[in-house]
């Protein structure tokens, strides 16, 4: 089943790229749109007064119906990082978020909020700290495992629809085992299409969905620190767009020790990134 869209503000000026991004990508993927609006911190004393939220709604109200999209309103009470993922969980969505224009000092006690969000929601994610349309270059992180086939997959429907280019992207980081496959990827990086291993495979079934889809495709691969050579590749390439996938939880084993290269690079804010976790099935 087709997902819809729930987009989230708390009348902050920054979620409104989101909310513009989400009304172009109904109207592309021809999906309905739930737009959640978070009343935070409401006193008794300011139940008369005017909201910002109430100038969001209006204005995303006019864009929705220029867009010729359907759509409905909610409000809600509460904190923004709570009531997002209660609400994510009651339906079938792709969850559109922008900055939540949290104080300097709450975030060093607590980390951004799209970490968190990032955690506690388990349906693909589109965090737009800015609206970069039209979509004409997605960047599709491949990792070799097959965990970034949810979020591949949803990229690719987003460029069959708006023919954007699509770059594939495998980074090589400095490995410390020496196995037989580790050793392969690191000899052969310039040519990994060629080579009968995971990230190879994985490389070339994706090129091949793209081909059959009509879409321009091509291959590149970095070498060195995850984070760091995405970044880059960000800002090399111009992309308007970013997918990654995950296939760890938020009680896996590993958060403890590894970094969280997704969130990591949405707090940076280069460019939207679309986040979906890999779900056996």
């Amino acid at each position: 089943m087709k997902p819809d869209l729930l987009i989230a503000t708390n009348g902050f000026k920054g979620t409104w790229p989101s909310i513009e991004y989400g009304a172009w990508l109904a109207a592309t993927l021809d999906t309905k749109i739930t737009l959640l609006g978070v009343t935070e911190n409401l006193s008794p004393a300011a139940i008369d007064d005017h909201h910002p939220l109430e100038d969001v709604f209006a204005r995303a109200v006019a864009l929705f119906q220029k867009n010729g999209v359907d759509y409905t309103l909610e409000v809600q009470n509460g904190n923004a990082e709570d009531v997002i993922p209660r609400k994510a969980k009651q339906g079938n969505y792709i969850i559109v978020l922008g900055p939540l224009g949290r104080p300097q000092f709450r975030r060093m006690l607590t980390g951004r909020s799209i970490r968190h969000l990032m955690e506690e929601i388990e349906q693909p994610i589109l965090y737009v700290p800015e609206s970069k349309l039209p979509l004409k270059k997605i960047l599709i992180c491949i990792g070799g495992l097959g965990y970034e086939v949810t979020a591949e997959h949803i990229a690719m429907q987003m460029a069959m629809k708006s023919r954007a280019e699509i770059t594939l992207l495998h980074i090589i980081p400095q490995i410390d085992l020496n196995y037989p496959t580790a050793k392969t990827v690191s000899a052969n990086w310039q040519n990994l299409t060629e080579t009968d291993t995971p990230i190879g495979r994985s490389l070339r079934q994706a090129l091949e969905i793209a081909k059959n889809d009509g879409l321009t495709a091509n291959v590149k691969a970095r070498q060195g620190n995850v984070v760091e050579e995405i970044m880059a590749e960000v800002k090399e390439g111009n992309y308007d767009l970013l997918c990654m996938g995950s296939i760890y939880s938020t009680n896996a084993l590993r958060q403890l020790y590894a970094p969280n290269v997704t969130a990591e690079i949405a707090e940076d804010g280069l460019c939207p990134i679309l986040s979906a976790r890999f779900k056996r099935e």
